[in-house]
């Protein structure tokens, strides 16, 4: 052996440090000299306040490696026992089509998209929306259908809310049909009470008093199987001034009248039986569509059509884009993002089999119920309803016990109803063994009669008699090469991150890791039903467990409850949360919330729901919290004062110095500090929340802890509490240790099918890695706002002249001196083959610019030399070297048809196409240029247009 080679050389290979740190050491170096900083952590002590960094070091373990890991999560994930679960309940097993898991699910060309705020770039996802939106309005027969909700049961809250808005009473009462599903009654009670309206629970064919009520909902079909019609109903509240809203099964909606025949003016539910794993309880894409004439108080996204520059055809979000963020805490919902991720799926779905297989589906599902039903009558069991698609109750009196388990001898979950009935649920992947073994159960042999399609038990007159799924893209040919195509074609017509960085300020847009993203498709975690028995769930409780704990140690926070499904879902729990504690105590007048100006739409709209009065505090000209108006309005409301909302850092990217402060003000008066936790990207192993003197905050695991944005979603926002907040955190009905506390969402854990990403990013950073993340993601900041200094100012610094891990630039001079707003700004971005940073918040006319620790030097240095060159645009504009209006700004987004045919524009298809930063060989096109937004808004089209139409519109 030669001398010259020695183990002892050998440096081991950083895995945690360099999965999701992108700058190497030797690069490091580098932007620090930039800086101005000879090492990270003299950065680091100028930019986090002494006063808040947490004394001891995040310690949980080494960090693993990939397969360590995966290993892991391997033996975690087989401690779960993925049973045939007939529960229903609105959960019902379903096949993923293997192009729909491989080429969306499992592809990072969709879940790595951020959400569509710039239509240009996001044409593909916004027409599998337009795609799911149309599928939504065809199968319950209205109008309007919004771009996707967080769950069926949050879904029923928001129409609930809807129902009041519009209502043309001024009733306080809202009916509930006993026949939805519990989880939906529970968080109906969570969501009504704040906000001072009564709910009547009872038969809407012999409890409804019409005069008494704003709105209705009922389910169809029922929770326990019954297919009744509700159009009586529906003309007896419109006669009143009050709303119909049903919840309803878009696989059932194949084969029955649908609630707009009925009269209906809501319709809502979940698209999760369209192709979509239950996934203990999610994440599901849950649907919302409603009667014109409701469009513009419909809560969510809604993607419409509108045309670019040139008069093609092109998607957008449309109307209340964004509500909250206008209408703050009047505005009726909370809503930030959307499921798009699972939206995407179901419609891809419903594209992949069309209304024929659909209908198929349908008629199997139900046959199935039919054969069941006959066999257990066989046996001598009473089987209601008389009618019902796919759910049948069976009257078993003492025997229930023995029944539920011998099935579960079987391998089979059914449902408890009640001390003498049990509930079965047939779906897609019910096979005849299946049947078979239910039967067993209930002590027969397990044979099966035979049934035909003369056998139906659905009710003759609520037969579907109309036409659906009529647009040609329900009908293109099926082929997998031609599904496999399709798809592709539309994630061609995007930028995520998957092709480049997406520098979006406050929403943190981060490598998704390949290996943490793996398990989520295991059968272990993708096929377990959020109301399975504990024991066959004790894989997630151990992950859920152990990642609660990591969090609560990062967080100095006591306690973790993972159900808030969004973020803004987490601001809603945490509320009722705090207003749970002060009741407790006998403050029941306790209800005023402070919030800066400059806080995210969603505080204020999140305290509103809860029933808080929203007091709002001034912020000073560096952005930072106005101290003398802050403590002069917590002096004022002291009798009152139930908390304050606050985002650390803050919203305008600094480490404020103050913040113990503000909640030792808050604490002196009765309330408490809930931290909005949308920015621990910037405090993880650095601060804790709960250590600076926070109560309460929410994390978005969908940014800080790489659950992917998903072009929108999904989302978690689980929430952490000091001790004495958690006893009053969510509870559920369907848990048996549950909280006194309401439901806040559908399930029990959220989407908990999501949380082993977060899970598999921690074991694999290990406590040193997420610190050195924060770290490099503040460096990351300083350095753009370094290099970018004197072309695009950073509007806001620390006393040290420091950011936090985001920027927020100002571009607002470039509008006076060349007539360049924000906007030509991003949409020039897009030429250079990025995402624009988040723009015009929390300052009109400025980008929010977050690099994240993921990107590498180069790609960083790449959006650098892009903003550069947009300011020398700018110059050449100021300096009369350019047209003011017919320049590359003004005109980008420049696609390949702007290639073509005759150029009169007084700069080359070079500039235009291939500006500084683009790539040559693998420049990003958009496939659209400028969308028209107001023209989207004059002439709303929310349902996929006839081929022609496109083809008129290009000619």
């Amino acid at each position: 052996m030669s001398e010259d080679f020695r183990f002892t050389d050998y440096e081991p290979y950083d895995f945690a440090n360099r999965r999701h740190i992108g700058p190497s050491p030797e690069e490091m170096a580098e932007m620090l000299k930039v800086v101005g900083y000879p090492t990270l952590d003299a950065l680091i002590d100028d930019t986090v306040p002494v006063g808040i960094r947490q004394k001891t070091p995040l310690s949980f373990g080494a960090p693993m490696t990939e397969r360590q890991a995966l290993d892991k999560l391997r033996a975690t994930a087989n401690l779960n026992k993925p049973f045939v679960s007939l529960i229903g309940q609105g959960y019902y097993g379903t096949i993923t089509p293997p192009v729909i898991q491989r080429t969306i699910l499992e592809n990072p060309a969709w879940y790595t998209a951020y959400t569509p705020y710039q239509p240009e770039i996001s044409q593909g996802r916004l027409e599998a929306l337009l795609n799911y939106q149309t599928m939504v309005c065809d199968l319950t027969g209205l109008d309007i259908a919004n771009a996707s909700l967080l769950d069926e049961a949050t879904a029923a809250a928001e129409a609930m809310a809807l129902c009041q808005r519009v209502a043309k009473n001024k009733a306080t009462a809202f009916f509930v049909d006993a026949n939805c599903h519990p989880q939906t009654i529970a968080l109906l009670q969570t969501r009504a009470e704040p906000l001072g309206w009564s709910l009547v629970i009872g038969d809407p064919f012999a409890d409804l008093d019409p005069t008494e009520v704003f709105g209705a909902l009922v389910q169809y079909p029922g929770t326990h199987g019954h297919v009744s019609d509700f159009s009586g109903l529906a003309a007896r509240l419109r006669q009143t001034g009050g709303i119909l809203a049903v919840a309803t099964d878009l696989l059932a909606l194949t084969l029955l009248k649908s609630p707009g025949e009925m009269g209906a003016d809501i319709a809502i539910g979940s698209a999760q039986r369209f192709g979509v794993p239950v996934g203990y309880g999610g994440p599901h894409a849950a649907f919302m569509s409603v009667k014109d004439a409701h469009k513009r108080s419909m809560p969510g996204r809604l993607v419409g059509v509108s045309v670019d520059s040139r008069g093609n055809r092109a998607f957008r979000l449309a109307l209340q884009t964004r509500e909250q963020h206008i209408r703050r805490e009047k505005a009726t919902s909370n809503i930030c993002t959307a499921q798009v991720l699972l939206a995407v799926m179901a419609s891809m779905y419903a594209v992949f089999h069309g209304p024929k297989g659909l209908k198929a589906i349908a008629q199997r599902v139900h046959l199935k119920a039919v054969q069941l039903a006959k066999g257990l009558e066989a046996l001598g069991y009473t089987v209601a309803p008389d009618s019902f698609f796919d759910t049948i109750t069976v009257e078993v009196g003492r025997f229930q016990g023995v029944i539920l388990k011998a099935a579960l001898a079987e391998g089979i979950n059914l449902r408890k109803v009640g001390d003498n009935r049990i509930g079965i649920s047939l779906d897609e992947r019910s096979r005849p063994a299946t049947i078979a073994s239910v039967l067993r159960a209930f002590g027969g042999d397990g044979a099966l009669i035979e049934v035909g399609e003369q056998d139906h038990r659905l009710p003759a007159d609520l037969l579907r008699k109309s036409d659906y799924l009529t647009h040609p893209i329900f009908h293109m040919n099926r082929a997998e090469s031609e599904m496999t195509r399709y798809i592709r074609r539309l994630s061609d017509r995007d930028l995520a991150l998957d092709r480049a960085m997406i520098p979006l300020g406050s929403c943190t847009m981060k490598l998704n890791a390949t290996a943490e993203m793996l398990p989520i498709t295991w059968p272990e975690f993708a096929e377990i039903h959020p109301f399975a028995p504990a024991d066959q769930a004790e894989g997630y409780r151990v992950m859920i467990e152990d990642l609660s704990a990591k969090l609560c140690q990062i967080t100095g926070y006591d306690a973790i409850s993972m159900q808030p499904n969004s973020g803004a879902q987490g601001e809603y729990a945490g509320l009722l949360t705090i207003r749970a504690y002060h009741q407790a105590r006998g403050e029941h007048h306790r209800d005023v919330c402070l919030i800066p100006t400059s806080a995210h739409g969603t505080n204020p709209a999140s305290a509103q729901m809860v029933g808080m009065r929203v007091v709002v505090v001034k912020v000073r000209e560096n952005g930072d919290i106005d101290m003398e108006d802050f403590r002069a309005k917590a002096e004022a409301h002291a009798a009152n004062l139930s908390c304050c909302m606050i985002t650390y850092p803050s919203t305008h990217g600094v480490f404020e110095e103050n913040v113990r402060e503000v909640c030792e003000i808050v604490h002196a008066h009765g309330g408490q500090v809930y931290l909005d936790g949308a920015n621990m990207n910037a405090m993880v192993g650095l601060s804790r929340p709960g250590d600076i003197g926070s109560d309460v905050s929410h994390l978005n695991l969908h940014k800080t802890f790489c659950i992917p944005h998903g072009g929108g979603g999904p989302g978690m926002g689980p929430i952490g509490v000091k001790a004495h907040l958690a006893p009053y955190l969510p509870g559920h009905p369907e848990q048996a240790n549950s909280t006194t506390a309401g439901a806040v969402s559908a399930a029990p854990f959220g989407s908990a099918s999501i949380l082993p990403i977060s899970w598999a990013y921690c074991l694999m950073m290990g406590g040193e890695g997420l610190t050195q993340a924060t770290k490099v993601a503040i460096l990351n900041a300083n350095y753009i706002a370094a290099r970018l200094k004197g072309a695009f100012d950073t509007l806001y610094a620390s006393a040290k002249g420091r950011v936090a891990h985001e920027c927020i630039l100002d571009t607002r001079p470039l509008a006076q001196s060349a007539g360049v707003s924000v906007d030509d700004i991003a949409k020039r971005l897009i030429d250079c083959g990025f995402h624009a940073p988040t723009m015009s918040w929390p300052v009109a006319g400025t980008l929010m610019v977050e690099p994240t620790e993921s990107e590498t030097k180069a790609e960083i240095d790449r959006f650098c030399t892009a903003m550069l060159a947009i300011r020398e645009e700018a110059r050449a504009i100021e300096e009369g070297r350019m047209d003011k209006a017919n320049n590359p700004l003004k005109n980008a987004p420049h696609t390949v048809e702007d290639l073509v045919g005759e150029w009169d524009r007084p700069y080359s298809r070079e500039q235009a196409c291939y500006p500084p930063g683009a790539f040559r060989v693998d420049k990003y096109w958009s496939p659209v240029n400028r969308v028209d937004n107001v023209y989207g808004d004059r002439n709303l089209i929310c349902t996929c247009l006839p081929l022609e139409a496109y083809a008129e519109a290009a000619e």
